[in-house]
């Protein structure tokens, strides 16, 4: 019966030694797996920030061969100087053709004099006494533009207040 006891005692002694290995083993495990999952994670930074540098080369070879034909066109414009007439409708057609192409990859204008001022489309740089509506827009400095309805480019402008009233006290 002694020597019983003592195997179990010794049976429970591995045992209870054994059991805290089993931890150590998937503490282990799972720091391995931890460590695979982090590397797996900046590879994947990696990647997709190298995918995001191509795909903005290519968007920018194709707006560039967007704008190819217009340099084409300032060359034979440059070439015209001397008849100015022919040189203005020149410069005119650029612009012409300019706009069109930048129209077709998503850009707009932003609309503003006689519109009320918004914040998110207009940057007011004065106020000037107006008859108009207070807040709006009565004079635009810099046209703003709008990207795929994104602002690029606010518009620079004035805007409207009220006329103060002149009190007449010699009266």
């Amino acid at each position: 019966m002694a020597e019983k006891k003592k195997q179990e005692n010794k049976k429970t002694a591995e045992e209870k030694t054994q059991e805290p290995e089993k931890p150590k083993d998937s503490t282990k495990e799972l720091i391995e797996t931890l460590q695979r999952v982090q590397a797996d994670f900046e590879n994947y930074k990696k990647r997709v920030e190298k995918e995001k540098k191509e795909f903005t080369k290519i968007a920018c070879s194709g707006i560039i061969s967007e704008i190819l034909p217009i340099l084409d066109t300032f060359e034979l414009a440059l070439k015209n100087t001397d008849d100015k007439e022919e040189f203005t409708k020149g410069v005119e057609m650029i612009y012409s053709q300019l706009f069109s192409t930048l129209e077709k990859i998503g850009l707009k204008p932003i609309e503003s004099e006689g519109k009320k001022f918004d914040p998110y489309l207009h940057e007011a740089l004065m106020q000037e006494e107006s008859d108009k509506e207070e807040g709006t827009v009565i004079e635009e400095f810099q046209k703003g533009y709008l990207l795929n309805g994104k602002v690029i480019r606010h518009s620079k402008v004035k805007i409207s207040k009220k006329k103060e009233a002149k009190d007449d006290k010699n009266h």
